[in-house]
């Protein structure tokens, strides 16, 4: 994400906390690292990542995800290097790449000193898994020569054999042994640009896995639930358990891993930080469910509108509501807002305050000029302020 993305978010609403302390979200005291030009933990804003699916060696259709994954608003990009051809062609890939990109390392430790070579910005890795100590150094000295950060991620599918053998099977504790012990490995060696994930598939599972790990250690933590789903029930067990730990301030780094297009990923990675009030972009429609009050079709209009305000990076709330009854009200706290009034036509809201009728027909289009010209004006005063 670009710096004027992001400075757009910190601009755009007032924190509003101060006056509903039932909104405040006390995010847990982490030490910052750095992920190419990205900074995770500490005071940081959460990130949001995703992880391409192409054929790594194949560099074009590599970049172009990355593209796609960069215009959605990603603010890291994992990439999988599971041989010498995929290292060979991050190289090109990370040269392309606008954000920072992680190169994903199983095993076989020259993967991951080629991928510092070649630009990664971290390393997705697990010491243990590397093999002799003499290894696990030389990936660590690449690292640490070429500016690379580290996530260790543990699975619940890929414990280790003597933890499986002590717990009996998968669990929180087992988890966050592994990870505890990876990361002794860094410190051992002096080494501390790292973040640490514990993902299952089993959302009680995760969150007690972190809650544990959140206790023991303080460094980032990058939150997942891994291989959750499809597009809707990914969604709802990535929301249910990472909502669940970003609401207890836990969570410094975020992807929602799903059976979709990456770009979906990004899109409910946002939409979650967005309903806690942790990040704003773009913007956040609030629409009812439809009844028949409505004084026009909201399940379309709303389509519609998410369809053509996609490239809105600049954050802002829009309510589009059916009918008078819960329509001025809602309008009051968004930016802008629509609401049914009967007639063909319905009443649009500016700041919280009834403004202007439009007709139904004229209703998306018009509302589609509002965004964009709101959007210019956020930007140019971003661009002001970086100019100060």
């Amino acid at each position: 994400m670009s710096a004027a993305h992001s400075n757009a978010e910190d601009h755009a609403h007032k924190d509003h906390t101060t006056v509903r302390p039932w909104r405040a979200i006390q995010r847990r005291k982490s030490r910052k690292i750095r992920v190419g030009a990205i900074e995770v933990g500490g005071d940081a804003p959460i990130t949001v990542q995703s992880m391409t699916n192409t054929l790594t060696a194949d560099a074009a259709a590599t970049i172009d995800q990355i593209r796609q994954l960069e215009e959605a608003g990603a603010d890291i990009v994992r990439v999988s290097c599971p041989d010498e051809d995929s290292t060979k062609a991050f190289k090109a890939i990370a040269k392309a790449s606008k954000v920072p990109l992680v190169a994903d390392i199983h095993f076989h430790y020259k993967r991951g000193i080629e991928a510092a070579v070649a630009g990664a910005a971290c390393l997705r890795i697990n010491p243990g898994n590397i093999g002799s100590p003499d290894r696990v150094r030389e990936v660590i000295a690449a690292a640490r020569d070429h500016g690379c950060s580290m996530r260790i991620g543990v699975n619940a599918g890929s414990l280790e054999r003597d933890l499986l053998e002590k717990y009996g099977e998968p669990c929180p504790d087992a988890m966050v042994e592994s990870a505890l012990r990876h990361a002794a490995i860094l410190q051992d060696h002096d080494f501390h640009e790292f973040k640490i994930s514990v993902k299952a598939s089993d959302v009680f599972m995760t969150v007690a896995a972190y809650n544990l790990l959140a206790e023991a250690i303080d460094c980032p933590l990058h939150l997942g639930i891994t291989e959750a789903g499809a597009l809707r029930t990914g969604t709802v067990k990535s929301s249910i358990g990472m909502g669940n730990l970003l609401w207890a301030g836990i969570g410094d780094t975020i992807r929602v891993s799903l059976a979709a297009d990456p770009v979906e990923e990004i899109k409910v990675g946002f939409d979650l930080l967005k309903s806690l009030g942790l990040r704003h972009r773009g913007v956040n429609i609030i629409a009812c469910p439809s009844c028949a009050r409505q004084g026009f079709n909201v399940i379309k209009t709303v389509e519609a509108l998410e369809a053509r305000l996609a490239h809105i990076a600049q954050p802002m709330s829009l309510s589009i509501i059916g009918c008078v009854v819960n329509g001025p009200g809602e309008a009051l706290m968004t930016d802008l807002g629509f609401t049914g009034g009967g007639k063909g036509a319905g009443m649009v809201y500016v700041a919280g305050r009834p403004d202007h009728k439009i007709d139904n027909e004229r209703m998306v289009d018009h509302i589609v000029e509002l965004v964009e010209a709101r959007a210019a004006e956020l930007a140019a005063v971003t661009v002001a302020e970086a100019a100060e």
